[in-house]
């Protein structure tokens, strides 16, 4: 290991140890979940945005508010229906009769970890209104436009069984958030332990903030550090092409089955994704498990599969697994 890289990798190991505060802070509160727990991290240090999908219950908007407490930031839940106004999450003007003049009230979006509960509820006006601010990191209302606190977060929620009513996301406003993670049941073992912890009339959560929001502006630069082989950085681009250009790399058999493969945003949030997943570890350098450990919750809304997909009852998580098999690990 290079000199450059031994000092990235020391700076990491004295600048990461709040990771290892933060998660025994929210673990104090949440059961299990350490995969959805360890991702929130990833999110927030690789300035990315998550859609979360799983059944009610699951203690998502839980999680989400105990990660804002601990590090002491604004967190603001909001329920999408489908009569919501991209006023209602953006802000308005209001009419001061008196002297004539407008005030801008400003919406709920004005904060630093934002939780759109069925983000798949409300109508694509909103979903649009939400999506520029993820993208922008800036609102305007009226002629004003206004810069987002940062950090900046939107980790949205989509229930997977209940489908009437809703608006699904296009796979073009999917292609915004970095992650998407699908969460499961808890074990037995861990829902009895759910059971003793929450199971009261009066469920008092005390999260005792662990970090400044400074904090974890001062981590993603030291993330933007982190070393990339160029070898990585090949393989990652080897895993993105593979989804577009199966035939190339020996996946004859996939072709049919890819409707439209990832974007080059993939290629960017597996580099970024995998560097914050390396800094949770306390390492300086990137590493090809580092890549897998990130790249299904990077490309699973990424990768766009056929009918003839559906036919044969694969979905994309199949494909980007099968992938993965085949390009050769440098």
């Amino acid at each position: 290991m290079s000199s450059g890289i031994t000092a990235i990798n020391e700076k990491v190991k004295q600048e990461s140890v709040f990771v290892q505060d933060l998660t025994r802070q929210i673990e104090s509160v949440i059961v299990g979940q350490k995969y959805l727990i360890e991702r929130l991290l990833v999110g927030i240090l690789a300035n990315g945005h998550i859609l979360l999908e799983g059944v009610p219950g699951l203690a998502k908007t839980l999680s989400v508010n105990v990660l804002a407490q601990a590090i002491d930031t604004k967190f603001q839940r909001i329920q999408f229906t489908p009569d919501l106004l991209p006023a209602d999450l953006l802000g308005t003007l209001v009419y001061n009769p008196k002297d004539g003049t407008f005030s801008t009230k400003k919406g709920p979006i004005f904060s630093n970890i934002i939780l759109a509960d069925e983000i798949n509820r409300a109508p694509a006006k909103v979903q649009s209104a939400l999506l520029e601010a993820m993208q922008e990191r800036q609102v305007t209302i009226g002629e004003n436009t206004f810069k987002l606190d940062r950090p900046f977060m939107v980790l949205a929620t989509q229930n997977p069984i209940e489908q009437e009513g809703t608006y699904p996301l296009p796979e073009a406003q999917m292609d915004r958030f970095m992650l998407k993670l699908k969460i499961d049941y808890p074990s037995k073992e861990e829902e009895l332990q759910i059971i003793r912890r929450m199971a009261k009339t009066d469920k008092k959560i005390k999260v005792k903030p662990v970090i400044k929001p400074e904090a974890i502006l001062k981590a993603r630069e030291i993330v933007d550090e982190i070393y990339v082989d160029e070898k990585i950085e090949k393989y990652v681009l080897d895993i993105v092409f593979a989804t577009r250009e199966p035939a190339n790399y020996n996946l004859e058999k996939l072709k049919e089955l890819i409707q439209y493969g990832a974007s080059p945003r993939a290629s960017i949030y597996l580099i970024v994704a995998a560097r914050a997943y390396a800094f949770i570890q306390g390492r300086g350098y990137v590493t090809p498990q580092d890549v897998k450990s990130v790249g299904m919750d990077v490309l699973r809304h990424r990768v766009i599969v056929s009918y003839e997909a559906e036919a044969e009852d694969k979905t994309s998580e199949d494909i980007i697994r099968n992938i993965f098999d085949e390009i050769e690990v440098p």
